[in-house]
This record gives C-alpha cells, sequence and structure tokens, in this order.
C-alpha cells in the first residue's frame, strides 16, 4: 500500500480535486484505491453523493476509541463510489468537534495509521484530503503519509499560505523525528492573467527541488465532474485539467518508489 496526503493550510486550492483525480486515474490502471475525508466541510464526500450533515458512520467513528480502533471497524466505514476500483472513507460535519474532544486523550495523532494498518492488504493506494486547519487530523494525516502532496493555486496569496503550510511540516516532522517527502503542485494555473504567471515563476524560483515541473490549469470539466459525481477522467478524458494529472501521477509513482510497508 502507498499513502498519499494531499494537503495545505490554505483552502481552495484543488485539495479534494487533485485526490478524486489522482484517485479515479489510479483505479483506471487497475489500482484498489481509497480515499479518505479528513475534513469536517466534507467536500470528498460530497463530491460523490452523500452529505456530511447526515450521515450515521463516517470517519468520525475512529476517534471515539479512546486512542484504539476497534478490529474490523475501518472496513465497515468504507463505501464505493461512482468509480469502480475507487472506495470512500467519508467524513462528517462532526469531526469539527474533535479538538475540543480529544482533550486530553493519548495516541489520537495515529489514529489514521492504525485504521490504514488494517486495511493493507485491501488497497495499493488510500489518498487522504485534508482539513485546511493545523489540529489533530492534519497530524493524523502527516503521520500516516510516506508522501505529501502540496496544491498551491498560482496567485500570491497562495503561496503565502505555502510558507505556513511548510512550517507546519517543518515542525511535525521535527517532534516525530520522521523526514517526510513531499511535492509541490501549482494549480489553478491561468496562462492568460500574468498574476497567474508571475506567481508560478515565482515557485518555480522559491522551490526549485520540491516543485512539480508542470501546472495543474484552470479547467472546468473539473466543476462538472464534481457535480455529476465523476472522477474527471470519467467525464472527459482529454481535457486540459485530466491531461496534467496523467502526468502527475506518472511523476508521483516514479517519485515515490515501490510498494510501502505497514506501520
Amino acid at each position: 500500500m502507498r499513502i498519499w496526503a494531499v494537503a495545505n493550510q490554505k483552502g481552495g486550492v484543488g485539495k479534494t480535486t487533485s485526490v478524486v483525480a489522482l484517485g479515479g486515474l489510479l483505479a483506471e490502471r487497475g489500482k484498489r484505491v481509497l480515499v479518505v475525508d479528513l475534513d469536517p466541510h466534507g467536500s470528498l464526500t460530497s463530491w460523490f453523493g452523500h452529505d456530511p450533515d447526515g450521515l450515521a458512520h463516517s470517519v468520525f467513528d475512529l476517534f471515539q476509541h479512546q486512542g484504539k480502533v476497534p478490529e474490523g471497524l475501518p472496513a465497515q466505514l468504507v463505501t464505493e463510489t461512482s468509480c469502480p476500483g475507487l472506495s470512500l472513507l467519508p467524513a462528517s460535519t462532526a469531526l469539527a468537534t474533535l479538538e475540543r474532544r480529544m482533550v486530553g486523550v493519548e495516541g489520537m495523532g495515529l489514529i489514521v495509521s492504525r485504521a490504514l494498518a488494517q486495511l493493507w492488504d485491501d488497497f495499493d493506494f488510500v489518498l487522504l484530503d485534508n482539513t485546511p486547519t493545523l489540529g489533530v487530523l492534519m497530524v493524523n494525516a502527516l503521520a500516516a503519509t510516506q508522501h505529501l502532496v502540496i496544491p498551491v493555486q498560482t496567485e500570491f496569496l497562495a503561496i503565502k499560505g505555502l510558507e505556513r503550510m511548510l512550517h507546519t511540516l517543518e515542525m511535525v516532522m521535527r517532534s516525530q523525528k520522521n523526514q517526510l517527502d513531499y511535492t509541490i503542485v501549482p494549480t489553478l494555473f491561468d496562462r492568460r492573467t500574468q498574476a497567474s504567471v508571475k506567481s508560478l515563476n515565482l515557485l518555480r524560483k522559491t522551490y526549485t527541488d520540491r516543485l512539480w515541473r508542470y501546472a495543474i490549469p484552470v479547467d472546468t470539466k473539473f466543476r462538472d465532474a464534481s457535480q455529476a459525481g465523476l472522477v474527471p477522467s470519467a467525464l472527459d478524458t482529454e481535457t486540459h485539467g485530466v491531461r496534467a494529472y496523467r502526468h502527475l501521477l506518472d511523476d508521483l509513482l516514479a517519485r515515490t518508489g515501490s510498494r510501502g510497508t505497514p506501520r
């Protein structure tokens, strides 16, 4: 199993779209894929037609057992999606109460890692969609992941958000005494605007070693796919955006190597 987290401490940069697009492309290649929604807003959950406000069971259930994950519980929470080979562990809005509920509880930063350990032989890839807020959910994602994907919109304020995300990553790695590899992915790139072009050039100048060599363009088909509850490549396999995510997937696969090992 390979585990990738998609995270940034800024909303609206393409985190959920990246998870769905990459997950769909992996499933189309015959991989068994699980996408996990760790955001109380539940955008990933909503993408596939579920209501985060009305779910009786969700990833929230994993956090209700004093730092333990009961045997068999993660598998019970997994649901199918419109994409064959792609499964979902959905979120509910109750996740927003975790910080208050979990004060003083030991082991809460490893819940997702423990849950995925139970699913290790069931999936080839797991993609974690994250809240933009630093807290127990993001700490769980960073503890579980083998590679971090950081989408950053090609505009100035998003680049400032990237600086905060990298600072957070540095703190987490220092506390966990673990080096985590990551890839910065420029998103929502519009070559027609000077601001977007300048932002991409700034990213390339500042983050040379960690920056993906291309950019994900603005693509209205992504919005159409979310409204239809489909992965973008199922709606139209040859849009500019889908082709860009296909290139990104190839590069991530080359960078992250072979099968991971359980934690």
